[in-house]
């Protein structure tokens, strides 16, 4: 009870930290990224980036508040990782990939065209699904080309945004609960594909 008084009463504190998380978890991908240890795939990352901004107007006609802070600021991010992945990104793009990328902009079309909430995330969770297919695979072969602490921590975060939401309709919290799943399934693949390779 009192963790729900809580967490009732801090929505905008819940808000801000989400938000520093998101900027704070990107640091080392950036990071890497300029080491050139990391390699971003533009297909993943050009989506999420457009699909986060389009979610995160959503979220604020809806009135998810300060719960919505952190998904525009990983939009923002993922729009400039994808420029820089233009030229220090993943280079291999295998048809999986153009199919992926072809389905979630087919799916981001639709959504457009939507004129029911519900409808619109849950296409919004099939293109963020889809948008993932070409960095899964680039990292399933790489495990070692992708930042594992960006990811958990960037999970962490949306968490923690689902408490700060200030308004709660499978239209404001489906869709960074969708990203969590998928994150998680990230995290492990890669957590498990590492020790395979170093064994």
């Amino acid at each position: 009870m009192f963790l729900l008084d809580f967490i009732e009463s801090h929505k905008i504190f819940l808000g801000i930290i989400s938000s520093v998380i998101a900027v704070v978890a990107y640091i080392p991908y950036f990071q890497d990224i300029f080491r050139g240890k990391t390699k971003p795939h533009i297909f993943s990352w050009f989506t999420w980036g457009l699909l986060g901004g389009i979610t995160y107007a959503a979220q604020i006609i809806k009135g998810a508040g300060a719960g919505s802070w952190a998904n525009g600021l990983t939009a923002l991010i993922c729009l400039i990782i994808a420029v820089l992945s233009i030229t220090r990104g993943e280079k291999q793009i295998t048809l999986t990939d153009k199919l992926s990328f072809s389905g979630a902009i087919l799916a981001l079309i639709l959504w457009a065209l939507t004129k029911n909430p519900l409808t619109a995330v849950i296409l919004a969770c099939l293109i963020d699904t889809l948008a993932y297919v070409p960095t899964f695979r680039k990292a399933y072969s790489k495990p070692f080309e992708e930042t594992l602490p960006a990811f958990i921590t960037t999970t962490v975060g949306i968490i923690i945004s689902l408490f700060a939401l200030e308004a709660y309709s499978p239209t404001t919290w489906l869709y960074p609960a969708v990203l969590v799943f998928s994150n998680s399934i990230f995290i492990a693949m890669l957590l498990i594909r590492r020790r395979l390779i170093e064994r």
